[in-house]
């Protein structure tokens, strides 16, 4: 932000979620391959806020590391008196801030940088409204609270679904509980929060009404019903994880990504896709993927934390783990899988492998079949094979072990010593033929059957 003004977060996140039936905390299931509070973390990171707090309920030891991670601290409500209540736990963490505020939902993770920054514009206007809300317009209004407002966006009233006259629930305009205060305002509001409603709790939008009590009108502005969607239950979390992955794969071939069937793939929330990329059907793509222009991405593959460079093909059915590299014009066959493997240019492993350790060198090709043995059950251990060399089917290289550039491994063998460089090696038991062994065995076996 621009604006002189510090601003700090409190994320609430103390609901009990029973609904996702869960041991894990409901703010931490993933969507997109990043726990759901990590999106809006995200979202509040690209503000550069002073300070972020996540309220919790149970669960804290489990959100803690995450909310950490992003650089901010948690506190506490226990036990759970209502929206307000839990707002009030993060006083203490926020002591001495002065500056902005905004206050998020844990279970809405889509809020998008640009709408809290419309909040905080909407604070700082020149009519100073004591308190800036997020409405908006759901196709069915469910339980919802209400937001009773003039056309320009002034709140005459707030109320919840369960306080709510007929004429007020007749009312399209909702309250998504997003709200923006300055730090002045709020504690002094939240102080005389009262619990006389149906439920018996303290709600965060009574503090709207307040502030009016005082003469200070407050303002809401308004956005999409997706973009504030809450998540319950894991039917809602699908729902969500779905929009999601429309709106990004409609970004992809927008940037010039092909996608033949886009409803089979998907993505994670830092997939980068170069231009030219086709992408065949069912491809799944986990976190810490970066692909070039120019690849072809084949029928049934998952990929995580790989990079993949420009003019390389992948699968069908390929695996490629994190830590893999693939250079230009390299190319990851059906059933090979890669970990913490560096293929350089033109490299070639078409099939039924396993490629785990290792560093190919440019143009060399591993044989179908072929494994580099990197764990022996206790540690793993480096494989290094050289630019040109060759590696001959079914074979099976026993790390550490390094195949020195333009060398030749013989099929089926099972190397345990480094190959020189241009060098043939032959690791497997010698063949023996028996003339006629196999017509004197079916006889035998023959008048066998025949007697007994």
């Amino acid at each position: 932000m621009t604006d002189t003004r510090p601003v700090a977060a409190i994320i609430l996140a103390a609901g009990k979620g029973t609904r996702m039936k869960s041991d894990l905390h409901k703010v931490l299931h993933p969507i997109a391959g990043r726990p759901m509070i990590g999106h809006l973390l995200a979202a509040v990171d690209a503000l550069s806020p002073a300070r972020v707090v996540v309220v919790v309920g149970s669960g804290r030891d489990q959100v803690e590391p995450v909310v950490a991670a992003a650089g901010g601290v948690v506190a506490v409500q226990d036990p759970q008196h209502g929206t307000a209540h839990a707002v009030a736990q993060a006083e203490a963490a926020l002591e001495g801030f002065v500056g902005d505020v905004l206050i998020l939902y844990g279970d809405t993770p889509f809020v998008r940088t640009e709408t809290m920054a419309r909040m905080l514009a909407r604070l700082r206007a020149a009519d100073s409204p004591a308190a800036v809300v997020v409405g908006f317009r759901p196709p069915d209004a469910l339980r919802y609270g209400r937001i009773v407002a003039r056309a320009d966006g002034t709140i005459d009233k707030m109320v919840e679904h369960k306080d709510a006259t007929e004429a007020e629930r007749a009312v399209d305009l909702c309250n998504s509980g997003l709200m923006a205060l300055r730090s002045e305002d709020l504690w002094p509001l939240l102080a005389r929060v009262g619990n006389d409603n149906a439920a018996g709790e303290y709600y965060l939008p009574d503090i709207v009404m307040l502030a009016a009590l005082d003469g200070r009108a407050s303002a809401v502005i308004e956005t999409d019903p997706e973009e504030v969607a809450g998540i319950n239950s894991r039917a809602e979390l699908a729902d969500v994880e779905l929009a999601w992955q429309r709106r990004r794969r409609a970004e992809a071939m927008a940037e010039g990504v092909s996608l033949l069937a886009p409803e089979t793939v998907w993505f994670s929330h830092d997939t980068r896709i170069g231009r030219d990329t086709l992408v065949e059907p069912n491809v799944v793509f986990g976190p810490g993927v970066s692909i070039a222009s120019g690849v072809r991405i084949r029928a049934f593959s998952h990929i995580e934390g790989a990079t993949i460079a420009a003019g390389a093909e992948i699968g069908p059915f390929a695996r490629l783990r994190p830590g893999s590299e693939v250079g230009e014009k390299a190319r990851i066959g059906n059933f090979v899988e890669t970990k913490k493997a560096k293929l350089g240019r033109g490299a070639k492993a078409n099939h039924l492998s396993y490629i785990g350790d290792a560093e190919v060198g440019e143009g060399a090709n591993i044989g179908a079949g072929t494994i580099t043995c990197n764990y022996d059950g206790f540690g793993k251990y480096p494989t290094a094979i050289g630019a040109g060399a060759f590696i001959g089917s079914n074979s099976a290289l026993v790390a550490p072990v390094a195949i020195g550039a333009g060398a030749i491994v013989g099929a089926g063998s099972v190397v345990t010593r480094d190959v020189e460089p241009d060098a043939l090696a032959v690791a497997r038991g010698a063949q023996e033929v028996k003339a006629g062994w196999a017509k004197r065995f079916r006889a035998a076996m023959t008048a066998k059957k025949k007697t007994g």
